[in-house]
């Protein structure tokens, strides 16, 4: 049986929750192994999460995972970490490009939950299992290929109430992302919905016209620098939708460099010669991934009340596109 789905609810003639749902539209999957994948945040709607009770709608768009790994299959792992910040309650991680924040289908392993166990068990230290334990302590999530800050929650109540200031946006979250070509208005407000692209499933896409399906999203964007065909930008999220940064900037036509999902591996508002193509390649060589940070994580204390801030630097891979462009 394929233990991943992905599709569109047509129209439904009476009320449904979404547990009974999934449960008799695939077959050979019980009610109870359906609810857990919801439970455990393996099954989303429209890229939501959900809660069991949800009722659907016609045009949802419904992804699940039922492959969701076991406890015995989550292994603690000897993996280094770069801890930022750390107390009894919680841990900054400056996360590298490449690491999966948590297992999933496929990929239980070298994750930084496999990390973060290791590192507890070292220490005789706690995580959270608020969110079940194939995502010990994590509060939110970076894409694999994304570096910067996370939080880490070490006991359920300080994971409840860093959840609760995610859900308000109240989380200070700013990003730098080298993005293609020159943007021209320096600073403003991107806002829109975004939702599942029916074409592709694994993208998310801008939704366009009278389509009302998705979430809105809303980035705030201010250049940093300009170089000849690359601009460095700051990027401050007021909700934190899937790739919300990444399609913002496709959007635009402005992709983030090296992102290969939305644009980002082929030349953008640039004018092309041979010179420049040899440049372009040499560049696009040095970093495989989208090239994007999470730079600031800011929040409130859940235990102590104060006002916590952190800040990290660029990663190599994106110190060195911007050395060699300004060299050129």
């Amino acid at each position: 049986m394929e233990k991943n789905y992905s599709f569109t609810v047509p129209e439904v003639r009476t009320k449904q929750r979404i547990d009974k749902y999934i449960s008799n539209f695939i077959e050979n999957a019980s009610r109870t192994k359906v609810k857990k994948a919801i439970d455990l945040g393996f099954i989303t709607v429209n890229g939501e999460p959900v809660k069991s009770n949800y009722i659907v709608k016609p045009e949802d768009e419904i992804d699940i995972e039922l492959d969701y790994p076991e406890k015995q299959d989550i292994l603690p792992e000897d993996i280094p970490l770069n801890i930022v910040f750390e107390d009894e309650y919680l841990m900054i991680i400056n996360k590298p490009p490449g690491m999966v924040v948590h297992p999933a289908y496929k990929n239980y392993s070298g994750t930084m939950v496999n990390a973060i166990l290791h590192y507890a068990e070292k220490t005789k230290g706690s995580l959270s299992n608020l969110n079940g334990f194939e995502r010990a302590g994590i509060v939110h999530r970076l894409d694999k290929d994304t570096s910067g800050l996370i939080v880490i929650a070490k006991d359920e109540v300080t994971h409840r109430k860093l959840s609760e200031q995610f859900f308000h946006h109240t989380i200070e979250r700013e990003y730098n992302a080298i993005i293609w070509g020159k943007l021209k208005k320096k600073k403003g407000e991107i806002s829109n919905r975004l939702g599942r692209d029916k074409k592709d499933r694994k993208k998310v896409t801008v939704l366009k016209g009278d389509d009302n399906s998705g979430k809105t999203s809303v980035t705030l964007y201010e250049v940093i620098e300009e170089y000849d065909f690359l601009s460095l930008v700051k990027l401050k999220l007021k909700t934190g939708r899937t790739h919300q940064i990444r399609v913002h900037m496709a959007d635009m036509a402005h992709p983030v460099f090296g992102d290969e999902t939305y644009g980002g591996r082929e030349p953008h508002s640039v004018n092309l010669t041979s010179n420049l193509k040899s440049r372009i390649r040499n560049l696009l060589e040095k970093i495989d991934r989208q090239a994007l940070h999470a730079k600031v994580l800011g929040f409130i204390h859940p235990v102590t009340n104060e006002k916590m801030r952190f800040e990290s630097e660029l990663p190599d891979d994106m110190k060195k596109i911007i050395s060699e462009v300004k060299q050129s």
